[in-house]
């Protein structure tokens, strides 16, 4: 049996450095990241530039993969706000191309949105069908890639995650790290609830949800993918750095305090939603699977920093 093509975009961030790896159980995967690439067989290079929006259709039509995964975003919460227009671009009408040519092609499309598509009100987890209602660029311009996605009609998977960190790219975990061995005390908010979620979880879970979507022809929706648990980002740095102090006790940390501060008290040009939970129930249920705590996450991820300490640096 010819396994199937999957075209993976965004290859390079850090979701989709793990999903290079995740995906190639399950099917011959075409990595792009912005710079494209040749392969054997097809003319002109294929184009993995979300801001081209003909070549990224001309390349679904080339290649004609049974999976589309776009891994790749305007993730720069605060720069949309003054770059609205390219957060529209990369969020919202590349996502719409990309679905239009899955469609036309038969593919299945696989994206990942936010949490930020909801305005962050109140105490329980958001449900799939909960109300959006973006606070700021980003969620705005995710919620209309959403949008053009089930407008196309295509066979899709949106998954809606959160406070993603990986072993590649910036994130809040790494700069944590950094921040506890050049500072004697730290402030962090303490009334931004949510899941810290691994990029490998990430690529895991989507690697199982295709299975069961190639296999049974049936899954197509929008689902709510994050590790179990909830903490502050308050929370999630004291985790962080009390594990990394027991896991490389000679380094030279300089951090004495890690104090909780409200958001008023670190203003960004971004509004945060204090309400990231999100309800995994759906798909829990519909996939067959558990998701683990984010603390166990956070803690491998800070057992491999800790066995290649540049990675801080």
């Amino acid at each position: 049996m010819t396994a199937p093509v999957i075209l993976l975009l965004g290859k390079d961030g850090q979701v989709g450095w793990e999903l290079q790896r995740s995906l190639g159980v399950i099917g011959d995967v075409v990595a792009l990241g912005r710079a494209g690439a040749s392969v054997p067989g097809i003319d002109a290079p294929l184009c993995g530039d979300l801001t081209d929006l003909d070549g990224i259709s001309r390349t679904v039509q080339a290649l004609r993969p049974a999976v589309i995964v776009n891994a790749a975003a305007y993730t720069a919460v605060d720069q949309a706000e003054a770059e609205p227009a390219r957060a529209q671009r990369l969020n919202a009408e590349a996502p719409g191309v990309l679905a239009r040519a899955a469609a036309a092609c038969g593919a299945w499309l696989v994206h990942y949105s936010t949490d930020y598509v909801f305005d962050g009100s109140g105490d329980r987890p958001w449900r799939e069908d909960d109300a959006p209602a973006p606070l700021n660029v980003y969620g705005h311009t995710k919620w209309a890639g959403e949008q053009a996605i089930r407008a196309s009609g295509c066979r899709h998977l949106i998954l809606r995650t959160q406070w993603v960190y990986g072993v590649r790219g910036g994130n809040f975990a790494r700069t944590m790290l950094r921040l506890a061995l050049t500072r004697e005390r730290l402030t962090v908010v303490a009334d931004q609830m949510g899941a810290p979620t691994g990029a490998d979880l990430i690529a895991d879970v989507t690697v199982h949800a295709l299975r069961h979507a190639l296999t049974a022809g049936q899954g197509s929706g929008t689902y709510h993918l994050a590790a179990a648990g909830v903490t502050s980002w308050h929370g999630y740095a004291c985790v962080l750095i009390e594990e990394a102090r027991r896991r490389w006790p000679d380094a030279p940390w300089r951090v004495q305090a890690i104090d909780p501060i409200p958001s008023s008290a670190y203003p960004t040009p971004a509004q945060r939603p204090r309400n990231s939970r999100l309800d995994t129930t759906r798909l829990r249920q519909t996939f067959g699977l558990h998701l683990p705590p984010w603390e166990s996450g956070v803690r491998r991820w800070v057992s491999s920093v800790c066995a290649d300490q540049g990675i801080i640096s």
